[in-house]
C-alpha cells in the first residue's frame, strides 16, 4: 500500500512555478504577501461577533453601498500588507474611490494589484461564506507618475488572479496562467497547502446560479434562457436543472469549479443604462481568468469578458461564466436578440 503524498505548501508551489519560468521572483513574493493578508482576513471573519466586527461601518463605498465593518477592515489589511513589500506600484479596491499609490516605493514595484477585499459581505451577519478576490497586472514600463489609465488593461493582461473563500475551511484558488489550483489553509501549520491541482469545469451542467427575484426585470433573451431551464425535461433543453444561489460570488464560483454549473448576473431593466452589476476590474476579470484556466468560459452576453477594454476603475458588466457549453447557449441567445 502506497503512502499518500503530503500536500505541498503554496510557497513551494510558487518556487516550482518560478523555476519553470511561469513567474518571476517579484510576482512570487507578491502572491505570498496577498495570501498572508487573506489569512489575517480569515482570522477576523472567523471571530464573528466575538471580534466586534459584525454590522455596518456607517460609511459607503463609491457605488453608494453601505460598507460592513469587515469590508473596511479587510481593505485595510490588504493595503497594509502590500505597502512595504516592494512589488507594487499601486493598488485599486472596490471599496476605494480611486487607486492608492504605494508610499515610499523605491524602487517602484512592477505590478498593480486590484481586489474586492470582502465579496459577499451582505452575508457576514448570517454566517454564510464570503471571500476575497484579487487580480494582478503588470505596471506599464517607463511611466513617471501612476495614473488611473495604467490600471485600465483588459483581463487578458492579467498575470495572476485568485480568490479566497472563508467557509467551513479557508481555501485559496489561484491561477498564474498555467491552470487553476486549489489550496486549503492548515490552521495548525499556518500555511496554504495544495489540495487540488489543475481544476477542470465540466463542459455540460444541470446547475445554474442566478437571483431569480430579479426575473421580472430581465430582458427577453434572458427570459427565454431562464424559462427553458425551468421547463426541465418537458422543455426544449430536455433535462432538469437545479438552481443554487448563495449571493456570494466566491461561493457560487467555487461550487462551479468543484462540480460545474453556470453563474449569471445579467444586465436588467431596473437600471437599463447600467451594463451590469458586477465590477469588471475587481470581480469579473479575475473570476473569468480563473474559470477559463479551468476549461470554462466567461462572457458578458456578447463578448469574452477578458477582451473587454476597461474605461473606468469601477466599471460594471454583465456576467455569464462557468461550464463552457452552457455559457455558449446563454451567450448565443443574447447575440441572436441583438440581430
Amino acid at each position: 500500500m502506497s503512502t499518500p503524498t503530503k500536500p505541498i505548501a503554496l510557497t513551494r508551489f510558487l518556487i516550482e512555478a518560478q523555476r519553470a519560468g511561469h513567474i518571476n521572483p517579484d510576482l512570487r513574493l507578491l502572491i505570498e504577501v496577498v495570501a498572508r493578508a487573506c489569512k489575517a482576513i480569515s482570522h477576523a471573519v472567523s471571530k464573528g461577533a466575538l471580534g466586534g466586527v459584525l454590522g455596518e461601518a456607517g460609511t459607503g463605498n463609491i457605488q453608494g453601498e453601505a460598507q460592513k465593518k469587515l469590508d473596511v477592515l479587510s481593505n485595510e489589511i490588504l493595503l497594509e500588507a502590500n505597502e512595504w513589500g516592494g512589488h507594487l506600484a499601486g493598488c485599486a479596491s472596490e471599496e476605494m474611490d480611486d487607486f492608492s499609490k504605494i508610499p515610499n516605493a523605491y524602487p517602484k514595484g512592477n505590478y498593480l494589484l486590484l481586489f474586492d477585499p470582502l465579496d459577499g459581505s451582505s452575508n457576514i451577519d448570517v454566517n454564510v461564506s464570503v471571500g476575497t478576490i484579487f487580480s494582478v497586472l503588470k505596471c506599464p514600463d517607463g511611466i513617471d507618475e501612476l495614473k488611473t489609465e495604467h490600471f485600465l488593461q483588459p483581463g487578458t493582461q492579467q498575470v495572476a488572479a485568485g480568490y479566497t473563500v472563508y467557509g467551513p475551511s479557508t481555501m485559496l484558488v489561484l491561477t498564474i496562467g498555467h491552470g487553476t489550483h486549489e489550496f486549503t489553509l492548515d490552521r495548525e501549520l499556518g500555511s496554504f497547502l495544495l489540495t487540488k491541482r489543475d481544476l477542470r469545469i465540466p463542459a455540460d451542467t444541470k446547475e445554474f446560479a442566478i437571483n431569480m427575484s430579479n426575473q421580472r426585470h430581465w430582458f427577453p433573451p434572458m427570459q427565454r434562457y431562464a424559462s427553458e431551464l425551468l421547463a426541465g425535461k418537458t422543455g426544449p433543453r430536455g433535462k432538469d436543472f437545479n438552481m443554487r444561489w448563495v449571493a456570494s460570488m466566491v461561493a457560487d464560483v467555487h461550487r462551479i469549479l468543484t462540480r460545474g454549473g453556470i453563474f449569471i448576473y445579467p444586465r436588467d431593466q431596473k437600471d437599463p443604462d447600467k451594463p451590469g452589476r458586477l465590477r469588471l476590474m475587481y470581480e469579473a476579470n479575475p473570476m473569468s481568468f480563473i474559470v477559463e484556466q479551468a476549461g470554462g468560459a466567461a462572457t458578458n452576453g456578447a463578448q469574452r469578458i477578458l477582451e473587454i477594454q476597461p474605461e473606468k476603475l469601477h466599471q460594471r458588466v454583465a456576467v455569464f461564466l462557468g461550464s463552457k457549453n452552457e455559457v455558449e447557449v446563454a451567450t448565443r441567445y443574447h447575440l441572436e436578440a441583438q440581430g
